[in-house]
Parts: structure tokens; C-alpha cells; sequence
């Protein structure tokens, strides 16, 4: 079993940060792949971006430029680092893990965290 709290969402004025963070504990956590996955309003919920054991980073294409996302296995931590947001950015976060990134692209991972809330004011 592996337990994700996500931290750090709230508000931000469009064009400016904000870094979320993603606390992982109760088993092996070098052996999941780690993403983030967001629920923006009137849309489904979609795949945000995603970090393999190994580090290497993938991204949606809203994300590419823009987010960036990186794993500690140090600390446990999962980041997620958004830079010149949008509006459009507005929702809700989620942690999520699985030993299968592909299912984290896929919106089913075995496990989710709760979620924190992003808004964007313009």
C-alpha cells in the first residue's frame, strides 16, 4: 500500500507559480512510477505529466514548457512545479502512483491522493 498527500495548491494570478508537492509513504516507493493528474472544470479529469522509476519525466502538451515535474526518492516526494499559468489551469490536483506509468497516462493508477486545489485568477 502507498499513501500520497499532496501539498501547496491555493490561489495564483495568471502568469505566475506555484509548486505542489506529493508525500509518499508506506512501501517501496523507488519502485512506482509517480504523476499528477488534474480535474479542471467541465472537462475529464486528464493526465498532467509523469516520472518514471528511472526520473525521466513526460508531459502533457498543455504542460511541455510550462510544468515541470520531479521525483526525490530521497524524501519520498513527488513535485510538481508550474510556471506561467492559466486560467485554464484551474482544478483540482492529484497525486497519483503506480508500478505501470502507462496506467498513470491512462487515469487509472492503483493509487491516488486527494487532491489539492489550483485557482487561477486572470
Amino acid at each position: 500500500q502507498l499513501r500520497l498527500v499532496e501539498s501547496g495548491g491555493g490561489p495564483a494570478q495568471a502568469g505566475g507559480s506555484l509548486s505542489l508537492s506529493c508525500a509518499a509513504s508506506g512501501s517501496t516507493y523507488n519502485e512506482y512510477a509517480l504523476g499528477w493528474l488534474r480535474q479542471v472544470p467541465g472537462k475529464e479529469r486528464e493526465w498532467v505529466g509523469s516520472v518514471d522509476t528511472g526520473g525521466l519525466p513526460s508531459y502533457a502538451d498543455f504542460a511541455k514548457g510550462r510544468f515541470t515535474i520531479s521525483r526525490d526518492n530521497a524524501k519520498n516526494t513527488l513535485y510538481l512545479q508550474m510556471n506561467s499559468l492559466q486560467a485554464e489551469d484551474t482544478g483540482i490536483y492529484y497525486c497519483a502512483a503506480d508500478t505501470s506509468e502507462w496506467l498513470i497516462w491512462r487515469g487509472r493508477p492503483d493509487y491516488w491522493g486527494q487532491g489539492t486545489q489550483v485557482t487561477v485568477s486572470s
